[in-house]
């Protein structure tokens, strides 16, 4: 199912009902993927202060992925920039 998220407050409460769901403690799941228990808490809480690193690797560890929608022309014109750069 695809939820759109427009803010870390949303993101927050399915993280946290990933790891639960996959039956995981906050302690346990925080040190597998190498973050304090408190960094995972405040993802969990939908802190908008998070380091995007660390954010990344606790969704990849629990199996949650991020996709932003770019419209078609804003992709055409960054490619066009990257072949010109390659020239």
């Amino acid at each position: 199912m695809k939820i759109r998220l427009d803010n870390a407050e949303a993101l927050g409460p399915l993280v946290k009902a990933m790891r639960k769901h996959q039956g995981l403690r906050q302690d346990a799941t925080a040190e597998g993927i190498g973050v304090s228990e408190n960094f995972l808490a405040k993802v969990e809480r939908g802190s908008g202060t998070v380091q995007w690193g660390k954010l990344f690797a606790v969704l990849s560890e629990l199996g949650l992925h991020v996709e932003i929608d770019v419209p078609d022309s804003v992709m055409d014109a960054s490619n066009q920039r990257k072949r010109a750069r390659t020239r």
